[in-house]
Parts: C-alpha cells; structure tokens; sequence
C-alpha cells in the first residue's frame, strides 16, 4: 500500500468512527428526550457503554459531549455535560485494556456516579450560584442512573457478542 492509499485509509478509518459518534450522539439525545426520568438520563450511559466498546474512549467521550450540549440547548443545566464525560472515559480505557464489558459498566457508574457527580458540584454553585452545602450531593442522583443505562448497555454489548455483530463491528471499525 503506497502513502496516498495510508492517508485515505485512515482517513476513512475517521470518517467511520466519526460518523458512529454523530450516530451514537443522536441516539443518547433522542432517547434521553422521549423516555424522560427526572434528574435521570440512563439512556445517556446505556449509549456510553456501547460507544465505549465500540468506539474507544475518546469517541465515546465525544459522543456523549454532543449529547450534553444538545441537551442544554432543550434547557437542560451544565450536568448534562460534566455527568457524561468521565464515564465513557473511563469505561473505554478500562475495555481498552481489559476487554472486559463489566469492567465498562464499572467504569461508566464510577466515571458519572462518582467522577462526575464531584465535578457537578463546584460547576453548579459557580454557573448557577445553586448552594448546596455537601460536595456529596448529587452522587444518589447520578449514581442510579448511570448503574440502570450501564445495565442495559452491558446487555445490548453481550448480545451483539454472542451474536457475532460486534467482533464485526469492531473489525469494520479498524478496517
């Protein structure tokens, strides 16, 4: 294969994981928009699980950013964002290394119940002026949730492992 044939490969390598993050965004804002909890979003960690195995870490991070921000554009406050950043983070660097769904899971509830629930605080006292006195506060809210949508998105992983789908998945992905 010479350069060019490398350029454009990868380039198509971007242009698909790219495409899947856009896809994964839509689907996390959707979901989050048509099945409402309140204070909850665990379609928004079901979808970080999934883009997580599928996508890496860094994609997935990205796709859960658009979600946030196209959230807070519905009139959602910053936790839309700060609480879905670290956990397909984490989630996706512990797959990386491990290959481990459930160690995915992990990474998404401590990522988002803890990681993100502790970054919420100072962002909501100093955007929102909101005066909560316990830097612990939004852990029972943000823990739940991530706990339930990592659930589910450990379920849909697993099936489409045993189906064969994601080894194609990923294999069309790194293609």
């Amino acid at each position: 294969m010479n350069r060019t044939e490398q350029c454009l490969a990868r380039k198509a390598f971007s242009v698909r994981k790219m495409a899947l993050t856009a896809m994964m965004a839509g689907l996390a804002f959707v979901l989050n928009t048509c099945v409402y909890f309140p204070s909850m979003a665990p379609f928004q960690h079901f979808v970080d699980v999934v883009a997580a195995v599928l996508l890496g870490p860094w994609y997935a991070c990205a796709a859960a950013f658009l979600c946030g921000v196209m959230r807070m554009a519905t009139g959602r406050t910053i936790q839309a964002v700060v609480g879905a950043i670290f956990g397909p983070i984490l989630g996706g660097l512990l797959y990386r290394r491990f290959h481990s769904v459930w160690l995915t899971v992990a990474g998404e509830v401590v990522g988002t119940g803890l990681l993100g629930a502790l970054t919420a605080y100072p962002l909501m006292k100093w955007f929102y002026a909101l005066d909560v006195q316990n830097p612990l506060y939004y852990i029972p809210y943000y823990t739940p949730s991530a706990v339930v949508g990592a659930a589910m998105g450990a379920a849909v992983v697993l099936i489409l492992r045993r189906s064969g789908v994601l080894q194609r998945m990923q294999r069309e992905l790194e293609r």
